[in-house]
């Protein structure tokens, strides 16, 4: 039986791999095949993540790239604490 991923996680799941790539930043192409989401549900979710600051589009090379911002990985990091404090508990997120 497949896991199904909420929206938080694959929010955080689009973050870890933005930030992994490092200050290049990401393109859509590999980001789409690296968050396991078709190009059109991967750009809704970019959307919500450019608007809510936790992502930047920058132009690199002539294509669009996403880098991930300070935002961006605070969120991610108390993210991962609550994931792990709600874990010691034996909640599921």
């Amino acid at each position: 039986m497949p896991v199904y991923r909420n929206s938080t996680q694959i929010v955080c799941d689009l973050l870890t791999v933005t930030q992994d790539s490092g200050q290049c930043g990401i393109a859509v192409t590999p980001l789409c095949q690296k968050g396991n989401l078709s190009h059109s549900r991967l750009q809704n979710f970019l959307s919500r993540l450019t608007s809510s600051g936790l992502v930047n589009q920058i132009e690199y090379d002539g294509k669009n790239t996403f880098v991930i911002t300070e935002k961006g990985r605070l969120f991610l990091e108390e993210y991962t604490k609550f994931h792990e404090f709600a874990g010691s508990f034996g909640l599921e997120m």
